[in-house]
């Protein structure tokens, strides 16, 4: 991937220093607490690129994850001599271009999103956030978190190295900010606990793939203007997209499918939409909502 020399997002909060004095999840209205095992099963139903990991813990929990308010810290560029704290920085300034430029052509502005990298843990307006739970977005205060070095967790134990599978997840939580500034997220959760755990699934479901989606629809629209794809990039993003299905994960975690608990999508499905999103360029396409195959 084509990175190097090009811009850097202003949008980054760099809390890696701050060492995670997240403290741990605190669990409201009496519910109990949140052990190593729960965080397990929250990795693995909302690993990466997925549904905010906390939101699964809270109904683990059987109570809310308390979300405390944060306070906006000043933004700050990654350290000159950091290559990936720079790469995501760059991953998502080229985001921030070709949303913006979307919005723009249909007669609205884009909102950017911040991107916060931490260790351990963090304070987050959605609850405090841990690195065992991977990337996610929150839409509370619209920002990405992620702890750089799941990166290697993606490579080593996921089997998905390269780095344009790393921008994929990056494009993915984007992708999550998009539908939130659409009105997407607001809809999804007005139908939690008006519909049943399987038909909510579902949603989710389509939820997800979406934003894989709009990870497609930003590779294509970012290599039309910069030249930003090289060979074996696109089959980075599609390995990296079948690695996280939950077919995948949850053979790996389990040794079985439970397709009624799928949240993300099969594998396959992943791929498809990564690759409509890729091939058409078009937020209509990405309507995974209205499509009868998923």
């Amino acid at each position: 991937m084509k990175w190097e020399g090009n811009r850097q997002s202003d949008n980054v909060e760099d809390r890696r220093d701050e060492g995670g004095r997240g403290g741990g999840f605190r669990v409201g209205g009496g519910g109990r607490g949140i052990g190593l095992g729960s965080i397990v099963i929250a990795l693995v139903a909302g690993w990466a690129l997925g549904i905010n990991p906390m939101t699964i813990l809270g109904v683990i929990s059987g109570g809310d994850i308390s979300a405390p308010q944060v306070q906006q810290a000043p933004a700050q560029r990654p350290p000159a001599d950091d290559r990936m704290a720079q790469f995501v920085s760059t991953v998502l300034a080229d985001t921030e271009d070709v949303w913006r430029d979307v919005f723009a052509k249909g007669g609205s502005q884009y909102q950017e999103p911040r991107l916060v990298l931490f260790r351990g843990a963090t304070p987050t307006a959605c609850g405090t956030g841990q690195s065992a739970m991977g990337p996610f977005y929150c839409p509370g205060d619209q920002k990405v978190y992620i702890d750089l070095s799941f990166y290697q967790t993606l490579r080593d134990e996921l089997g998905a190295p390269g780095e344009f599978a790393q921008a994929y997840v990056v494009a993915h939580e984007v992708g999550h900010h998009v539908q939130n500034l659409l009105g997407i997220s607001e809809k999804m959760d007005n139908m939690r606990g008006r519909i049943s755990e399987k038909d909510y699934n579902v949603l989710s479901v389509r939820l997800e793939l979406q934003a894989d989606c709009f990870a497609g629809l930003w590779a294509k629209k970012s290599h039309e203007s910069r030249q930003t794809l090289e060979g074996g990039d696109i089959e980075a993003a599609m390995n990296a997209a079948a690695k996280i299905g939950d077919d995948a994960l949850q053979q790996k975690a389990q040794g079985r499918v439970v397709p009624d608990s799928f949240t993300h999508g099969t594998s396959a499905q992943r791929v498809r939409w990564f690759n409509v999103g890729l091939e058409t360029g078009s937020l209509k396409a990405c309507d995974t909502f209205s499509a009868k195959k998923l």
